[in-house]
C-alpha cells in the first residue's frame, strides 16, 4: 500500500494527465522531440518546448517549421492549442511531466558521449518540484538512468518513486517514413520504481496507440539498443554479401528481391555507401562500451561494425576502378554526388555516409559537388566543412561530370534523366535495376 505522500503525489498527477489538464515540457524540439510536441499538441495537451537553440525558438513561435516532413499548418495549430518554445529552463517548474529528448553522440575515442543528457538533466534541476515525471527518450547504455539521472534528481531531495517520477521511455521516430507516425508506433516504458512506471504509462496512453511496459529502465534501455544493434548486424551482413556478390559478378539487389519473395525466415535488408543517421552507426558502441564494464566482449557487434565503417572506402575504389576502366583517375575528375541526407526523402545529415564519400574522393584530387532537393546549401557541421551548393539537374549539368556517384536515392531525382546524360553512374543504392553500359553497381 502507498504511502499517504507518494499516493497524493501519483494521484493528482496521473489525475492531470489522464484529464488532460497536465501541462507536457519537451526539452530538444528536434527530430524526435518536435513531433512529439506536436502529438501531444493535437490530443489537447498544454506543450512548453524548450531548446538551446533560438532559432528554433523563434522559428517554432512564428509557427513555422525547420523540418522538411513537418508542415508549418501543423505548427500553427499547436501553437492555437497553446504549445510555447522557449529557452528558458527556469520555466520547468511549470510542466508536469518533462521528457528530455536531447543527442547522445560518441566522443572521439568513440565511448558514449552524456553531456547533453547529464547537461539537460543539471539544468532542469534547480526548477523541478514535487509531482513531476522525467522521462529520458535518447537512446543510451542500460544503467543511465538509474546511475546518472536517479541520483542527480535525489541530491535535490526528490525521493524517486514517490515525490518524483523517472522513466526511460526510448524514443522510435523514422523521419520521412509515411507509413508510420507518433501516435502509431508503440512506445517501450520502464520505470524506476512501480510507480513511476504508472506515472510513465498515464504520461504515454494518451499520446500513443500502445504503450508497452518493461521491468526497469534497463530493460527499456536494452530494449533501445537491440533494435538499432539488429539492424546494423545484418545491414553489415548484407554489405558483405554485396562484396561477395560483386567479386562473382552478381546484382545483390537482384538476389535480395528474389530472396524476399519466401514468404517466412527472410527479412530483407539493403546495402548502401554506409550506415548514417544518428542512431544506426552509433548505439552499438553505446552497449560494446558497457559490456566491456562486465568483462565481455561483443566481437559480433564490432565486427559488423567494421563491415559497415569500411563500405565509404569501398565504394570510393569502384568509383576509382569504374573511371580506370574508362581511361580517368580520380584526380582531377569532376565527380557529383546525388543525396547527402544519410536517408531517403529527409534532410537530416547526421553521420551521412555521402559525406564521408565526398572527403575521400576530394582527399583524392576529385572535384566533388552534390546535388540533394532537401539540402540546397551544405549545412554547417562540427567535423565536414564543404563550401557547396546543391547543383540544379540539368542534361549540360549531368554531362559535365566524369562521375556521377548515387549515394542517396531521393524519390525526387530524375533517374531517367541522369542515366541518360551521365557518363558514368556508380550506384550504391540498386536504382538502375536493368543492366546499363553506364552503370557500375557499388
Amino acid at each position: 500500500m502507498r504511502d499517504e505522500h507518494q499516493s497524493a503525489h501519483l494521484e493528482q498527477l496521473t489525475a492531470k494527465l489522464r484529464d488532460r489538464t497536465a501541462i507536457i515540457g519537451i526539452i530538444g524540439l528536434g527530430y524526435v522531440g518536435l513531433p512529439l510536441t506536436l502529438r501531444y499538441a493535437a490530443v489537447g495537451f498544454k506543450v512548453l518546448g524548450i531548446d538551446i537553440d533560438s532559432a528554433k525558438v523563434d522559428t517554432l513561435n512564428a509557427g513555422a517549421s525547420y523540418i522538411n516532413h513537418i508542415c508549418a499548418a501543423d505548427i500553427a495549430r499547436a501553437r492555437a492549442n497553446g504549445f510555447e518554445a522557449t529557452t528558458d529552463f527556469s520555466r520547468a517548474g511549470e510542466p508536469d511531466a518533462l521528457i528530455i529528448c536531447v543527442p547522445t553522440p560518441l566522443n572521439p575515442y568513440r565511448e558514449p558521449d552524456l553531456s547533453f543528457v547529464l547537461g539537460t538533466t543539471d539544468a532542469l534541476l534547480p526548477y523541478m518540484r514535487p509531482g513531476q515525471v522525467v522521462s529520458l527518450e535518447s537512446t543510451t547504455y542500460p544503467g543511465t538512468t538509474e546511475e546518472e539521472l536517479r541520483p542527480r534528481l535525489e541530491s535535490r531531495g526528490f525521493e524517486v518513486g514517490r515525490e518524483v517520477f523517472l522513466v526511460f521511455s526510448p524514443e522510435r521516430e523514422d523521419p520521412g517514413n509515411p507509413n508510420f507516425e507518433t501516435r502509431t508506433i508503440p512506445k517501450v516504458c520502464g520505470g524506476s520504481t512501480a510507480a513511476c512506471l504508472e506515472a510513465g504509462l498515464a504520461l504515454y496512453g494518451p499520446a500513443i496507440d500502445r504503450v508497452v511496459p518493461v521491468s526497469s529502465t534497463r530493460a527499456a534501455e536494452l530494449t533501445k539498443l537491440l533494435e538499432n544493434i539488429h539492424r546494423a548486424v545484418n545491414i553489415g551482413l548484407v554489405n558483405e554479401m554485396k562484396i561477395i556478390a560483386d567479386k562473382m559478378q552478381i546484382d545483390i539487389h537482384e538476389v535480395i528481391r528474389a530472396a524476399a519473395t519466401k514468404p517466412f525466415g527472410f527479412t530483407p535488408y539493403y546495402p548502401g555507401p554506409g550506415l548514417g543517421g544518428h542512431c544506426i552507426p552509433i548505439d552499438p558502441f553505446y552497449l560494446t562500451w558497457k559490456a566491456r564494464q562486465y568483462g565481455l566482449h561483443t566481437r559480433f557487434i564490432e565486427l559488423a561494425g567494421e563491415i559497415n565503417s569500411d563500405m565509404p572506402h569501398w565504394v570510393v575504389g569502384k568509383v576509382s576502378d569504374a573511371l580506370n576502366q574508362r581511361g580517368r583517375s580520380v584526380m582531377g575528375s569532376r565527380v557529383l554526388v546525388l543525396g547527402i541526407a544519410y536517408k531517403k526523402d529527409v534532410e537530416d545529415m547526421r553521420e551521412s555516409p555521402s559525406v564521408e564519400l565526398m572527403e575521400l574522393l576530394r582527399d583524392k584530387g576529385a572535384h566533388v559537388d552534390y546535388a540533394d532537393p532537401h539540402v540546397p546549401v551544405f549545412p554547417r557541421m562540427r567535423e565536414h566543412h564543404f563550401d557547396l551548393s546543391s547543383v540544379a539537374l540539368t542534361p549540360q549539368s549531368i554531362a559535365s561530370y566524369d562521375v556521377v556517384l548515387l549515394a542517396t536515392a531521393h524519390s525526387g531525382f530524375d533517374y531517367e534523366l541522369i542515366r541518360k546524360y551521365a557518363n558514368l553512374i556508380v550506384d550504391t543504392r540498386g536504382v538502375y535495376l536493368e543492366r546499363q553500359p553506364n552503370v557500375v553497381k557499388a
